[in-house]
């Protein structure tokens, strides 16, 4: 048995790191190759070490790494090291790459309007890659996250697009042309588009179901609230062998974020059993609103014969 879990633990730590590198160099095409040449700084720590390579000529995945080392030092005293360990991997090999890369790939200074949009499909599918297995790439989402912590009333969509915000900005300024600042948001818009479609699938309103049993669910619960921003229900249950009374947790998230609750769950009870299924459709603040025009037909005609019937009375 012991062996057996070692060697799916020592699979999937092989799957994370072909990921992450996989991700990595796919995003360092994107940097080197379209956004820093062009002047295009997307957004997050990556967008500030292209401005810094424009001013002072320091290396871009170097400077960026460098950036991140005091959001680890934050990140590791508020949700602990080893939520932050995947993400520190991924950094590293993605700042790595786009060094290395840089030597490799030649610069494309043509169309910058083509260098926006397929910086932004190649920044998409490398970040997804990196996602698909629990981790990123640091900087923004890092950073939003920690700021939900003591924001709470703020999303982390909200938290993420203000700090990007900051970012093009000031790229802006540093570029001295208000046109890199437009594409940045091009490419981001592309990027962050293309994420959603291959994390998310075309509806947004798709994802997974977990069901934990623990013995120490307040725990569990209270750290997926705290640190995913994801709501969580208690279910009471009763075990039919044992006759004993209890809790399940259920718990809605997108794809990525089933790595992340299974780092939370097993990092606070290593017993613990999780049960993953697929959520076909979710809708909710957090996922796909409900629309008018998504409404049951029954629920439309319901509403038609009230409408008919309050005119009558008139």
């Amino acid at each position: 048995m012991l062996q057996k879990l070692t060697r799916k633990r020592t699979e999937e730590l092989a799957k994370d790191l072909l990921f992450f590198l996989a991700g990595s160099l796919i995003y360092s095409v994107s940097v080197k190759m379209f956004t820093a040449p062009n002047h295009i700084a997307s957004g997050g720590v990556t967008g500030v070490s292209i401005v810094l390579n424009y001013l002072f000529g320091t290396p871009i995945g170097t400077m960026a790494f460098i950036i991140n080392i005091p959001i680890f030092i934050w990140a590791i005293i508020e949700i602990g090291y080893k939520l932050v360990a995947k993400t520190f991997v991924a950094t590293l090999l993605s700042s790595l790459a786009i060094d290395m890369m840089g030597v490799i790939i030649p610069p494309y200074e043509g169309n910058p309007m083509l260098a926006a949009i397929f910086g932004g499909v190649l920044e998409g599918v490398g970040l997804s890659l990196v996602f698909m297995r629990g981790g990123t790439t640091g900087g923004t989402d890092m950073v939003a996250r920690l700021l939900g912590r003591h924001f709470r009333h703020l999303s982390m969509g909200k938290l993420m697009l203000g700090v990007d915000f900051l970012v093009i900005v000031f790229s802006g300024f540093a570029f001295r042309s208000i046109e890199s600042a437009l594409y940045a948001m091009l490419t981001i818009f592309v990027s962050t588009r293309l994420i959603d479609s291959i994390l998310y699938g075309t509806d947004m309103g798709n994802g997974k179901v977990l069901f934990i049993m623990s013995e120490k669910n307040k725990e569990i619960a209270q750290t997926i609230l705290r640190d995913l921003d994801r709501g969580v229900t208690a279910l009471k249950s009763r075990g039919v062998y044992s006759g004993r009374e209890g809790e399940v947790l259920l718990c809605a998230v997108r794809r990525y974020e089933v790595c992340k609750v299974n780092d939370i769950v097993h990092s606070a009870d290593p017993n613990a059993f999780i049960i993953v299924g697929e959520a076909g459709e979710i809708t909710g603040e957090g996922f796909r609103e409900v629309k008018p025009e998504d409404k049951p037909l029954k629920e439309i005609l319901a509403e038609g014969k009230k409408h008919l019937s309050g005119k009558k009375e008139e």
